[in-house]
């Protein structure tokens, strides 16, 4: 594949699929943090042990990935000129929708962090789901090509 990538497309897709698995790692990895993190009191030595879990999974996994993820994409976007093509329109609500469930997953740690516990295990349980769902769909999309 050419375009302004040249030798170095296949680099940059790999790199994009690498930063890709960590991300979704952490995506799954968080939700199940938080249900054993609100099952501990809230200000115990327990609670500030999953403050600070959740906090250097934020730090060193998913705010990094996320980031490394959109860049290497939209670098890949531009190189084949996916914006012209139906199953890439797909692909980015979905990506789009998975960057937003990051921000909640961000959002509800700090509520964690503060003592708010909004959620019930079972709820947590069911948003667990929510980045293999999406990440399913995405693949299909990226590798099926659908429309």
């Amino acid at each position: 594949m050419m375009g302004f990538l040249g030798n170095a497309y296949l680099w940059v897709k790999a790199a994009h699929i690498i930063f890709v698995i960590f991300l979704m790692a952490g995506l799954f990895m968080m939700p199940r943090f938080f249900v054993y993190h609100q099952e501990c009191a809230v200000g115990s030595d327990e609670d500030r042990k999953w403050i600070d879990r959740e906090a250097k999974l934020r730090r060193i996994i998913l705010n990094p990935s996320l980031v490394i993820v959109w860049i290497f994409g939209l670098m890949l976007m531009v190189n084949i000129g996916a914006w012209t093509m139906g199953w890439f329109h797909a692909k980015l609500l979905f990506v789009l929708a998975l960057s937003g469930y990051h921000g909640w997953v961000v959002g509800y740690a700090k509520k964690l962090a503060r003592g708010e516990r909004t959620l019930s295990d079972k709820q947590l349980r069911l948003m667990n789901e929510v980045p293999g769902i999406a990440a399913a769909i995405i693949v299909v999309l990226a590798i099926v090509k659908p429309f």
